[in-house]
């Protein structure tokens, strides 16, 4: 037996191991993608609160910008979760991430920049999943015009380019890393490899689900934040950079549900 026909196999295995969490799959990518957006206004909620019980409002500019985030970001989250009016929930939350970045001054922080891009990724491929879902009602209605269907299948297949290209750029701050120790040089290299295959859309799927394992491993690693003094001062930043992973997990769970797309080396596999 061929390698090929090894690896097809296993596929086939795995695929029948896992048909049981398979509908439950886009629920779970949904909500880890918006955990992070859940977890800020939960947070920002007390500290908003414990600044008003110790000092009162110190400026009404900084809290409305607070208030308006936490409503955006759980009204949006809310939304994204139940898969309703998604394209509003989708720019609400990326206007929170834009102006979060600019608000705190970290947008240039390439660190915190490679973190965003990759959020906006997660983002971008919840709207092609929405894109998706409209298509298949859609070819299922007797009334449904073919220009409508081509022009859904075209939106997703471009959008799923762009949410697979854009959820990578967590795993170049590996490969861009300053310190480059054997360690480092090793993880770089398999977050590289990793990366080219989802954005070439070879093995998709399989790469995604793959760097969801190794993201998993070094989220909880790295981003211990639970060990750490409550008045630690990493705390807080080693808790959010932790949630912020768990967004980006949801958006490459929606990879895997939903396929890198017809602009992909597996999409032009199955032309043939």
């Amino acid at each position: 037996m061929s390698l090929h026909q090894q690896l097809h196999k296993f596929e086939a295995a795995f695929e029948r191991f896992a048909a049981p969490v398979k509908p439950y799959l886009p629920l779970i990518a949904r909500f880890l993608l918006v955990v992070t957006f859940l977890e800020d206004s939960v947070r920002m909620t007390c500290s908003f609160w414990a600044s008003f019980l110790n000092l009162g409002f110190s400026s009404a500019a900084a809290d409305l910008f607070l208030i308006g985030n936490v409503l955006i970001m759980l009204a949006c989250s809310i939304l994204a979760i139940a898969k309703k009016h998604t394209e509003i929930a989708v720019g609400g939350l990326a206007v929170v991430v834009v102006t979060q970045g600019l608000g705190y001054g970290l947008i240039f922080d390439p660190a915190f920049l490679f973190r965003t891009i990759s959020i906006v990724g997660g983002l971008v491929m919840l709207l092609a999943d929405a894109h998706l879902s409209k298509s298949s009602k859609n070819s299922r209605s007797i009334f449904a015009g073919l220009p409508q269907i081509v022009d859904a299948d075209s939106r997703s297949t471009y959008l799923q380019l762009c949410g697979r290209v854009l959820l990578v750029f967590l795993f170049l701050s590996f490969v861009f890393a300053a310190e480059l120790t054997p360690l480092r040089i090793v993880v770089a290299a398999i977050a590289l490899i990793g990366s080219i295959l989802v954005v070439i859309g070879f093995k998709a799927k399989w790469t995604a689900g793959f760097l969801i394992v190794f993201l998993c491993f070094s989220n909880v690693l790295l981003n211990n934040w639970w060990t750490l003094h409550h008045n630690h001062p990493q705390r807080d930043f080693q808790r959010y950079d932790f949630f912020q992973n768990l967004s980006i997990m949801g958006g490459f769970l929606l990879l895997v549900n939903l396929g890198p797309g017809g602009l992909s080396m597996d999409g032009k596999k199955k032309d043939f």
